[in-house]
């Protein structure tokens, strides 16, 4: 499976990858010299030719088994035009990408799972704006959920098209549940503190043996995006500035996660935590009965198929703030997308092929059975064709909800979630011992990026 979160200090494959400031700065000057293309000037180019014999290059970070399940689907297109050919290079990165359009030879079509990046994408021209094709061919972008739609466009120029979705609910050991004596998966915060000490069990040096909760941020998917449709915590006001300082809504958020470090003690967990495996690896510590419950995406499933077949477990919502019960059934959502670069060679028939790996009910019913991702559009949601067990359905039912919330599309990549989730660190290890004078320290980095760029250049 593939994950689309990058996380800033941990491991991670896909969406746990260290890249987070060199892929930004990167990312924030890819058009600098960049040769313009054909589609470059604001116009629909027209569909290939149906005697017009040419090949699509597609760069993507898919690798082994599902760079075969993509390429697979990508073949598709041939049904309709047999003259287009698609050569497809997987394991590039978003710094290849942007150095390909920077040297003005750049692929016809991009995939990223990098969406904190697009709003860089758009701003400087690095993804060519796909609204002239949507107009041209009567899109209705309404099959689309909502929060999808917003994190695939930036200040209302779309310049890419989702292509599946990932939800992040919520995970747990039914065994473990049994053995405590609990019934019933945690619905809200103070029940989810219960839980974990019911669950969690000490070694006799009183060192962690099994936490039923694992809270330390950032680690694996516990990170403030993560966490924050949970109580319903937004990143930006109305005037698209940082205002987390004033935010009550983060506030309860991270007193409720400090209280959750308290109960096992920060150097406790930094132990346990140096025992466990890499998110995506066999050893993960929920594949090993280490943590009873956490937050993960739809595609873990997968994973537990293949490396943990006998574990029992179950998916829910995540549990929300005792203050905000209105929020149960919500979670966080992001995905992969796919666009038109700059300067791209052949930008009538790329359209054709965005089209067919975002809008085809078909092709992403494949995609997602094969990647077992969430189909990004209605009509895929409901095709009687989607592969769905007890373990999936939970995240097609929060993506349906209509309570998805997605990180806000920003010009400076995923530079506002590194100044968080670095906060928390500090936070959680007591380093900052009062909270809004942190958060408004945060506000005031990230204003001064938003601004200025990372970094404040």
């Amino acid at each position: 499976m593939r994950s689309t979160i990058r996380t800033t200090s941990i491991t991670g494959r896909h969406r746990g990858r260290a890249l987070v400031c060199a892929a930004t700065a990167t990312v924030l000057t890819a058009c600098s010299g960049a040769a313009g293309g054909p589609g470059d000037t604001g116009v629909a180019a027209p569909a290939p030719a149906a005697d017009a014999e040419l090949t699509l290059t597609v760069y993507s970070k898919f690798s082994a088994r599902e760079y075969d399940v993509v390429t697979g689907a990508m073949e598709g297109l041939r049904e309709k035009y047999p003259n287009i050919r698609v050569e497809h290079e997987g394991n590039q990165d978003d710094d290849k990408l942007a150095a390909s359009i920077r040297g003005g030879n750049p692929p016809d079509v991009a995939i990223s799972f990098f969406t904190e990046n697009l709003g860089a994408w758009c701003e400087n021209g690095s993804f060519q704006d796909l609204g002239p094709y949507i107009e041209r061919d009567q899109i209705d972008l309404n099959v689309i959920p909502e929060a999808v739609r917003n994190y695939t466009e930036f200040r209302g120029r779309r310049c890419a098209m989702p292509m599946l979705a990932d939800v992040y609910g919520f995970y747990y050991n039914t065994e473990q549940f049994a053995d405590a004596g609990i019934t019933v998966p945690p619905k809200t915060t103070s029940e989810l503190l219960s839980h974990a000490k019911k669950l969690t069990k000490f070694n006799p040096d009183g060192s962690i043996a099994v936490a039923g909760f694992l809270p330390s941020m950032p680690f694996y998917n516990n990170q403030a995006q993560i966490w924050a449709p949970s109580f319903g915590a937004t990143w930006l006001d109305e005037q698209g500035r940082s205002n987390l300082a004033a935010s009550p809504e983060w506030k309860e958020l991270f007193r409720f996660q400090k209280s959750l470090v308290d109960y096992y003690g920060h150097e406790k967990l930094e132990q346990f935590k140096a025992g466990l495996g890499d998110e995506f690896s066999a050893d993960h510590g929920f594949h090993r009965g280490k943590i009873a419950m956490m937050f993960d995406g739809e595609y873990r499933t997968a994973f537990l198929d293949e490396q943990a077949p006998d574990l029992k477990y179950a998916t829910v919502p995540p549990p929300v703030a005792d203050s905000r019960p209105d929020r149960y059934g919500g979670a966080f959502t992001t995905g992969t997308i796919v666009a038109i670069p700059k300067g791209a060679p052949n930008p009538g028939a790329s359209w054709e092929l965005v089209k067919h790996l975002s809008l085809d009910t078909e092709t992403l019913v494949e995609l997602a059975n094969g990647l077992k991702n969430v189909p990004s559009t209605v009509p895929a949601l409901e095709d009687p064709r989607l592969e769905v067990d007890e373990h999936f359905q939970p995240f097609l039912d929060m993506f349906s909800g209509g309570k998805l919330m997605a990180n806000p599309t920003t010009s400076i990549g995923d530079a506002h979630l590194k100044a968080v989730n670095d906060f928390a660190e500090r936070w959680q290890a007591g380093a900052e011992p009062d909270l809004e004078a942190g958060l408004r320290a945060v506000d005031a980095q990230i204003n001064d990026e938003l601004e200025h760029g990372p970094g404040g250049n």
